[in-house]
């Protein structure tokens, strides 16, 4: 889903689909879908109450124009046969393009899901049963081998649901009347060239409604960016073979500058009287610097040597707080959302044998809303607390505002939105 490097990217440039590199436009902070949730919605099949198909003639006149504009681009006739002739207007995929969640899980249900005690177990088996293949790409990219395996978990289940949508007609589908429909038509060319280029046949080309595909839901632009031939059969399958997708996986990382031999971060203590304004992604420190202000790691001992680093406090001053370097970065590369990146970290952790998450969540507050969050920033700006346009997502500029009124009626200013600070703000 990219084009500054994302691999789990399709998900976010079309939102709200599922998590792989093609994330990179949802926002930091907002929790990602679960794979299983789109996959669980592609098997649904089609259903046309909220996007009435249009007539067929008028997908095919697309799609016959689309042939002649890809021929034009040097796709050969016979592939332009195998992968379109049959493909068909998919009303599903719009349905799922058009609807946007009213609401957000909060992070703690996110990782709940994602870094189950089965998911962990899942994720041990599955290294230990291709523990020569993780090693050797680990040793090949400097991408430790349970990292790649945790993101493998998490985008579909170690391969048990990466989607049952044939990518042509999903892209096909969506360049003809999604909301990004010039997106989805480079999407399709690049399919189409994936197709030419030997790696996969067109009927083996299944994942996501929004294009993301095979074990670790790369889009066909990724695929093309980062996809490795593992296995050393000339081709690159990241349906069928273990060592291509891990290899592929692990090259995406490497390419988003992961750096070999460093944690992607750590829980830490912060004293009181901190600053919560400091934990932000955009504040950057050296470890050093950090602990100079207090900030300690759970359990004792030393921090991580990061050279650059950030402090991020996810559920606010009542939640685990988290040193992160610049692995976690590399991980948000891949997907850009604050509760994927921290699954993935505390994931790997778990399933090489090192400990999760220690502080508890805050599971007593309720989420707002896409809505309550907008009638908070329009409160907040009426209050004189800028945070720009409403618009529903809980963005830097909302956690400042919302910062500075916390001060104003002496709470922890941590940026946090729950629903009785809702409450404190419009009664």
């Amino acid at each position: 889903m990219k084009r500054t490097l994302t691999l789990g990217l399709l998900l976010g440039l079309l939102a709200g689909c599922q998590s792989g590199p093609a994330q990179d436009a949802r926002a930091a902070d907002e929790p990602a879908a679960e794979p299983s949730q789109t996959a669980a919605a592609a098997q649904a099949g089609t259903n046309a109450a909220t996007a009435e198909p249009l007539p067929p003639a008028s997908f095919d006149a697309w799609l016959a124009q689309f042939r002649r504009e890809a021929r034009r681009e040097g796709i050969s006739e016979a592939t332009l046969a195998r992968a379109l002739d049959g493909v068909r207007y998919r009303p599903r995929v719009i349905e799922l393009d058009r609807s946007q969640p009213e609401f957000v899980r909060p992070i703690w249900q996110y990782l709940d899901s994602a870094v189950s005690a089965q998911r962990v177990a899942q994720g041990r088996a599955r290294l230990a049963e291709h523990r020569d293949t993780a090693r050797l790409m680990e040793q090949r990219y400097g991408v430790p081998a349970e990292v790649v395996v945790a993101i493998w978990g998490i985008e579909s289940n170690y391969g048990g649901n990466f989607g049952s949508f044939s990518t042509l007609e999903a892209l096909a589908t969506l360049a003809f009347e999604g909301r990004r429909s010039d997106f989805a038509r480079g999407e399709l060319l690049a399919a189409l060239r994936i197709i030419e280029a030997g790696d996969i046949a067109p009927d083996r080309m299944i994942g996501s409604w929004a294009g993301a595909m095979g074990h670790t839901q790369f889009i066909p632009s990724s695929f093309e960016a980062y996809a490795v031939d593992g296995d050393g059969d000339g081709r690159r399958d990241i349906w069928g073979s273990i060592p291509d997708v891990m290899a592929s996986t692990a090259n995406y990382l490497a390419r988003a500058n992961w750096r070999a031999g460093e944690p992607w971060g750590v829980e830490v203590v912060i004293p009181d009287g901190f600053d919560y304004a400091q934990a932000e992604l955009a504040t950057r420190r050296s470890a050093r610097e950090w602990a100079e202000l207090g900030v300690r790691p759970v359990g004792g001992g030393t921090l991580p040597d990061f050279d650059v680093a950030s402090v991020i406090v996810p559920a606010g001053a009542r939640g685990p707080a988290f040193l992160v370097g610049p692995n976690y970065r590399s991980i948000l590369r891949y997907n850009n959302a604050t509760s994927y990146a921290l699954a993935v970290g505390t994931l790997a952790d778990q399933i090489a044998g090192r400990g999760g998450i220690s502080a508890g969540w805050p599971r007593d507050e309720q989420p707002l809303s896409r809505d309550q969050v907008r009638e908070m920033q329009r409160s907040l700006n009426a209050l004189g607390f800028e945070v720009g346009t409403p618009d529903g997502v809980m963005g830097p500029n909302t956690r400042r505002g919302l910062r500075a009124y916390q001060r104003s009626i002496g709470t922890a200013p941590d940026g946090f939105a729950t629903l009785s600070l809702l409450e404190r703000l419009t009664r």
